[in-house]
């Protein structure tokens, strides 16, 4: 703890401030929205693919840059996801159409999912179980702010820098990020090198394109045909893949099923899913009734949308310090009622003659209920979850950077 390489919560701020990056990006864009298509002279179908590109590519690489983590060192592929979004966002500020902000958002997308799957790995490395729901705590605070406190910045960016400026805000913080990747996150490997099951990663990141395809654009297409196959063939392929992975089990596979035996494990993961989803959902529309519906401006339609933010801010190192004590479960579901409260409210009250103050309690409700959710949720995830190198010791005695180094798993059993 008396140096910065190796210090928990020095690793700790490195990896927010990164993961804040590429969760901020899922939402900015929303808000700049219709200055995009006015200042590049296109429709929303087009826009709203450097929303989906991202999102799509992030969804359907996330398995196979999780176990690259695995097998090259966290530390390596965090740092490759950082200088990969972090020049993405640069060519996203300097495209000059819209087929170049689609392609260079979809870059950003190959970054973000280099970086995220590493980022709670580093930190269950990081923190003894002691001290992972405080830290959880802190990386949910910075999850659900990224997510929700998108419109608010961007908002601001764009009616006072211009729209260019939700993408170039990321390039000063990557620059950091990276500086301080290498100067504060140890290099910890694992002490046997694994293999990458390429059939896997073809058939995952397949389904995993297919679907999110399907149903990102099924709407635009009037569920076609075309799309109704696609969305049939992504499970198909998905049931293939966890066909071929049973067989691996063995073998480094990419998803290990042992994992899944754990009950807490496998329904905690399901609502990740579903938590998360819900979070990215409400932010697009309600971004857009708000300047479209009730004819904000980008900064009053962001600052409309703060209190969750906000919120969440607050709440969430709480939050993650009352699950260490009395246990995630309960902080979860007093977090999940409130969300569903606050987002059920903001539903009934967007009619064409509402105020934007009219949805202060119902955001702050929801932020309330993210700030509940996030550490509890990732902290009983990863409870009974065996680990496969030592646990790290407690945080007063924290190994400096040379110990760390030698962190390794165990020899894997005959």
């Amino acid at each position: 703890m008396t140096t910065p390489r190796g210090n928990p919560w020095a690793v700790l701020a490195t990896l927010s401030l990164g993961f804040f990056m590429t969760l901020l990006d899922l939402t900015i864009v929303n808000i700049a929205v219709p200055d995009v298509m006015r200042s590049l002279h296109t429709g929303l179908d087009q826009v709203m693919w450097t929303v989906s590109g991202y999102a799509l590519v992030l969804a359907a690489l996330l398995v196979t840059s999780s176990r690259l983590g695995d097998l090259k060192g966290r530390r390596a592929l965090f740092a490759a996801g950082v200088a990969v979004f972090t020049l993405a966002s640069a060519a996203c500020g300097l495209a000059t159409g819209p087929a170049t902000l689609i392609a260079a958002r979809a870059v950003q997308g190959l970054g973000a999912a280099l970086l995220t799957p590493q980022t709670m790995a580093l930190i269950v490395t990081t923190f003894p179980a002691g001290r992972r729901g405080a830290a959880l705590g802190v990386w949910g605070s910075v999850a659900g702010v990224a997510t929700l406190s998108g419109p608010t910045l961007g908002g601001f960016l764009v009616s006072t820098a211009g729209w260019r400026w939700v993408f170039f805000i990321n390039v000063p913080i990557g620059l950091l990020v990276l500086a301080m990747t290498f100067l504060l996150i140890p290099d910890v490997r694992p002490a046997r090198a694994g293999r990458l099951d390429l059939p896997g990663v073809l058939l995952s990141t397949a389904a995993l394109t297919c679907l999110t395809f399907a149903l990102m654009e099924g709407d635009r297409y009037s569920w076609n045909a075309w799309i109704w196959v696609l969305g049939a063939t992504g499970p198909l392929l998905g049931a293939a893949f966890l066909r071929h992975q049973a067989r691996r089990q063995n073998a480094d596979p990419l998803v290990p099923f042992a994992l899944f035996r754990d009950r807490g494990f496998a329904v905690m993961t399901a609502l990740i899913g579903a938590i998360g989803a819900a979070l990215v959902a409400a932010v697009l529309p309600l971004s857009l009734y708000l300047q479209q519906d009730l004819g904000l401006s980008a900064m009053r339609a962001g600052l409309a949308l703060a209190p969750s933010p906000l919120v969440s801010l607050l709440v969430s190192p709480f939050a993650g310090r009352l699950s260490d004590r009395v246990g995630g479960r309960r902080v979860l579901l007093a977090g999940l009622l409130s969300y569903t409260l606050g987002l059920a409210a903001t539903a009934l009250l967007t009619t064409p003659t509402a105020h934007a103050a009219t949805f202060v309690l119902p955001l702050m409700l929801m932020g309330l209920g993210t700030g509940c959710v996030i550490a509890p949720l990732s902290s009983e995830a990863m409870r009974n979850v065996p680990r496969p190198w030592p646990e790290p010791p407690p945080a007063s005695t924290t190994p400096s950077a040379s110990s760390a180094r030698s962190w390794a798993p165990p020899p894997p059993p005959p």
